[in-house]
């Protein structure tokens, strides 16, 4: 029999974990949002997201046990790789996001714990049994569906393969994390993360950026913040209830994809988008059931890269 308190504490993080699900959608949203009103390129992107989002994260680190004394380091140089790694990521998943649908580009994120399981069979040597390979099988059955090679209408392939490509990335991010993790403050690793992302960004906005109206900076500001916030109720999640109780919520991202994509943009999914995102959340669920049956933690399927 569970404890009240630790229902209590499961309960809270399972909010939170919802919260930012619901958050990470609303600054993917609000990007797109942008972009559709004007010119806005990936490196804007990750620039106005970081820029924003890093005074929640500060407050956050403020906030944290050690203060910014929890920012020290210990292993710099993979942190430097796994920045490297995060940025390309993200600057993929927002060209995708420029290219596609904001309910396609969200499912194809989904697709990250396919590619770490089999990241994590090259690189860490784990053993993958029959039912881990099944969510594996079923999450590729669900790209085909939404992909639908030759059919009229299927979505672009350059955003399908940037949105595909960014989520190789996150999961060879989640691969680095699980090492990193081990020595490494969380406050740490999100920290730096978004300091490379604002640095890289910056660059990028000055080689390839654009003027924009007060309202489109606007809504790039309320996306960085919103960007922020998903960052600090994810991490802070974890502190109340265990990965395999929280993973599940990430799906809500597809939810608050179809929702906004509707309510914003006027973009309403296709059937194939549907279907696809049934497969590729029914693997996810699949193998977070088994994990959890097997008393294991799992990797969120939705990283922030």
């Amino acid at each position: 029999m569970i404890p009240h308190g630790a229902r209590q504490g499961t309960s809270y993080g399972m909010a939170l974990r919802a919260a930012s699900a619901l958050s990470f959608s609303l600054m993917y949203a609000l990007m797109k949002w942008a972009a559709t009103l004007e010119p806005v390129s990936a490196g804007e992107m990750v620039f106005y997201r970081s820029i924003f989002g890093l005074p929640v994260v500060l407050m956050w680190v403020l906030s944290a046990k050690g203060g910014l004394a929890s920012l020290s380091t210990r292993r710099p140089m993979v942190h430097v790789w796994r920045c490297a790694l995060g940025v390309t990521g993200i600057l993929l998943i927002f060209q995708g996001l420029r290219l596609l649908p904001l309910a396609d580009a969200t499912t194809i994120g989904f697709t990250a714990p396919i590619f770490a399981t089999l990241l994590s069979i090259l690189f860490l040597k784990e053993k993958v049994g029959r039912h881990r390979w099944t969510a594996v099988v079923l999450g590729f059955l669900g790209v085909l569906v939404m992909v639908r090679p030759g059919a009229a209408g299927a979505p672009p392939l350059a955003g399908l393969l940037f949105a595909l490509g960014g989520a190789f990335v996150a999961a060879a991010v989640t691969v680095t994390l699980r090492q990193l993790g081990k020595t490494e403050s969380a406050t740490a690793i999100v920290f730096w993360f978004f300091v490379a992302c604002a640095t890289v960004g910056g660059v990028l906005t000055l080689i390839d950026g654009h003027s924009h109206s007060w309202a489109v900076l606007a809504i790039l500001a309320a996306g960085g913040l919103a960007g922020g916030l998903a960052q600090l109720l994810m991490t802070t999640s974890l502190q109340h209830a265990p990965v395999s109780a929280l993973a599940p919520l990430d799906y809500l991202q597809m939810v608050g994809a179809v929702v906004l994509g509707w309510l914003l943009l006027s973009d309403a999914p296709t059937l194939a988008t549907l279907a696809g995102a049934a497969l590729i959340a029914g693997s996810g669920l699949y193998t977070a059931w088994r994990e959890r049956v097997l008393r294991r933690e799992i990797t969120p399927p939705s990283p922030s890269v």
